[in-house]
């Protein structure tokens, strides 16, 4: 198995305190996933970050979805509508059934991370410390997780990997921004676009295989002989019809489906699809309403709800002159 190298890539400019930040988060990281160096494959989504300008192609897809090749659902749940200069906030799910193990990088079974990637609308983010009610901090929890995905865009957030188990909901505390401050940002409807992640990937950044994926055959032909070795690797050695035998490596976790003397098809499965994981895609809208508007909307009911009442009113009035004559 190729082992992988961490590399930790410091913002330009950045100041001492930013650049000590991203180094222990990078350390906290390798530790919470309590896996060899090969296993930095879990080090999602900053691999997106180092190699993509904006998570989101001009396709609409998020570019996670190019090493977490099966699709999985997520969820987003965000309020209709929000006045500008408010904190609110961004539900994220990301649901699997935590009883099930994930093969990690060194071929062992262990349970899954999460991580996600929020869009937000121009104009909103992460809201400080200072601006996050009580009552929706014990929600959030520790505000460390959320990382902007760049310093230019403090509107995409990033978090994770996280322990599948414990955050399988994620809540995202969100300041909306003030037309009246920023003559930029406008009232009106917004999408937001949520990409959600449950364990490996099955393609590194550089087009190789994880072991978290099916190994095929290169070639047809018969099986020849199957070598295992210490580490769990595998070495199948597959003998066309002419030719050398060609040899087939395989990473410890995959576990076999073929066995000398079997015959291959090209492209044939050798393995099992050990992946338990998945990406998915959720957009939601949101609506940056005036309240100069709502209480317009307000007044015009106010003043409708009058105008009935008087109809009413004059209704009664009316009939009780009637009555009056008619007496007469």
């Amino acid at each position: 198995m190729k082992s992988t190298v961490w590399s930790i890539r410091f913002p330009q400019g950045g100041t001492l305190f930013k650049r000590a930040l991203v180094l222990v988060a990078a350390i906290a990281i390798w530790i919470t996933t309590d896996l060899a160096l090969p296993q930095t494959a879990n080090a999602y989504p900053f691999w997106a970050q180092q190699n993509y300008e904006s998570p989101r192609e001009a396709t609409g897809r998020i570019v996670c979805a190019n090493c977490h090749l099966a699709a999985k659902p997520v969820e987003i749940e965000v309020p209709q509508a929000v006045l500008p200069d408010t904190v609110f906030k961004a539900v994220v799910k990301i649901p699997y059934d935590t009883q099930v193990q994930q093969v990690l990088g060194n071929g062992e079974k262990g349970p899954l991370n999460v991580g996600a990637v929020l869009m937000l609308p121009e104009g909103f983010k992460i809201a400080p410390d200072d601006r996050i009610p009580e009552e929706l901090k014990e929600e959030v929890g520790p505000s460390y997780l959320f990382q902007p995905y760049s310093e230019t865009k403090d509107n995409v957030v990033i978090v994770g990997p996280l322990p599948g188990d414990q955050y399988q909901e994620i809540v995202f505390p969100v300041l909306s921004p003030d037309p009246n401050a920023d003559k930029s940002i406008h009232f009106g409807k917004y999408q937001m676009h949520l990409g959600g992640n449950r364990g490996r990937g099955q393609v590194y950044p550089t087009g190789e295989k994880s072991n978290n994926g099916v190994f095929n055959a290169s070639v047809a032909g018969t099986i020849a002989s199957i070598a295992k070795a210490d580490d769990g690797s595998y070495e199948v050695s597959i003998q066309p019809e002419s030719g050398s035998a060609v040899v087939e490596k395989i990473p410890a976790g995959p576990e076999l489906i073929v066995s000398e003397g079997q015959e291959v098809a090209a492209g044939a499965a050798l393995t099992s699809n050990p992946n338990v994981g998945g990406f998915g895609q959720k957009d939601a809208e949101i609506v940056l309403q005036s309240p100069n508007r709502i209480k317009g909307l307000v007044a015009f009911l106010a003043a409708v709800t009058l105008s009935q009442i008087m109809l009413v009113l004059k209704k009664k009035q009316v009939e009780r002159v009637q009555a009056a004559e008619m007496t007469f």
